[in-house]
């Protein structure tokens, strides 16, 4: 599957906001927000002015590159939400945020998306005692997440434990250290994603 190669501060920059894509570099003076807080590019530094439809563009965009998703997969989730009872742009922000790989992110087991479903392909999680390496899997309330045994001894893994306690891990999941499984309480509600996002921008872009 087509994936973004470049560098991801750049998408940051070109956001406007922090992402979170590089893991703890974006928590430390070596942030590109914090460095250069403009676009990228020979123009990034002048004057920038969005239309509307601009606006909800950046947004989207925002979002999108957040979760990691391509656009086909983000329009996909879109639609879904558009199918379910209640509001579009909550229900969107709730099936991201329900996504296997964001849950094992929050839950510290990887220090960003792209780390944590890179682990989840290669088939270092159970979910409810199954091998899972699907990292677009929805969790519901009750399902428990284990890391493998002889997954604690990877390096990646092993460096995201060690600052697991410092971690904020939401109301949503309890997270078991001795035994390294994290269980989804309840599904999440609107006001657990304190991320800046506007997600009536992007309901107003997709009913253009």
């Amino acid at each position: 599957m087509a994936r973004y190669r470049g560098s991801v501060c750049r998408l940051c920059r070109r956001e406007g906001s922090k992402l979170f894509l590089k893991g703890d570099r974006c928590f430390s003076e070596k942030c590109a927000i914090e460095k250069r807080a403009y676009p990228p590019g020979v123009h990034g530094q002048g004057r920038v002015r969005f239309s509307d439809f601009g606006v909800q563009l950046r947004e989207k965009q925002k979002v999108k590159r957040m979760y990691g998703l391509l656009e086909k997969q983000f329009r996909s989730t879109f639609d879904q939400a558009a199918g379910m009872k209640g509001r579009t742009g909550e229900n969107l922000l709730l099936l991201l945020e329900r996504r296997l790989d964001n849950v094992i992110y929050r839950s510290g087991y990887a220090t960003s998306r792209a780390e944590a479903r890179q682990l989840v392909k290669h088939g270092h999680f159970r979910l409810n005692g199954r091998k899972v390496q699907t990292p677009s899997i929805l969790v519901k309330a009750g399902m428990k997440l284990e890391l493998r045994e002889r997954s604690q001894k990877v390096e990646r893994v092993k460096a995201a434990l060690e600052t697991l306690e410092s971690k904020s891990v939401p109301q949503w999941i309890e997270v078991d250290q001795e035994s390294q499984e994290a269980v989804v309480k309840q599904l999440p509600v609107r006001e657990d994603i304190t991320l800046p996002i506007d997600e009536q921008l992007i309901v107003e872009l997709y009913s253009r």
